[in-house]
């Protein structure tokens, strides 16, 4: 492969992932603009609102947990989530940023921010297999070994360059 064809691989491959790191970014910062909003209400209610909107039965098992948690909401628990959703976030958008912009640190920051989920994704594969937590796994696993072969690639290229300048 050419030169400016891999260059161009690289930069479509980084583009890709900052896209979806960036669109993780944006959809959690709404959530956290969506728990502002429930601020001073009465979560109880919108809970059950929400489970009879989505016509599942407020008496099953998962439906009413989601009650029961929202029953025990405070004000200040939903700052905590809005203001953990913010942070979330800002760790997305520097990470989308880095890779848009083919940082050095970027791919690194990738690789250990989405790295750091896999033992948790996996444990909790292994403690119920559900087809969503496999989408989850596979796509995180795959999106930092792509970049764990980029980086690996792109030191290799950078050795190689290095070793013909130095013979010349």
């Amino acid at each position: 492969m050419h030169a400016k064809n891999r260059k161009f691989h690289h930069t479509i491959g980084l583009h890709i992932v900052a896209l979806f790191e960036g669109a993780k970014g944006v959809l959690v910062l709404l959530t956290g603009f969506g728990l502002l909003t429930l601020i001073h209400q009465d979560l109880h209610l919108a809970a059950e609102r929400l489970v009879r909107r989505f016509h599942l039965n407020p008496a099953s098992h998962y439906p009413r947990i989601f009650i029961d948690a929202a029953t025990h909401m405070t004000n200040m628990r939903l700052w905590m989530l809005a203001a953990s959703a913010l942070l979330y976030t800002m760790v997305r958008f520097i990470e989308a940023f880095g890779l848009w912009k083919q940082r050095p640190w970027a791919e690194w920051f990738a690789i250990l921010t989405g790295g750091i989920y896999i033992p948790v994704e996996i444990y909790e594969l292994l403690k119920r297999v559900t087809w969503p937590k496999i989408v989850v796994l596979v796509v995180n696993v795959g999106i930092v070994g792509y970049l764990a072969y980029d980086l690996d690639r792109t030191a290799r290229n950078r050795s190689v360059h290095n070793k013909r300048k130095q013979r010349n």
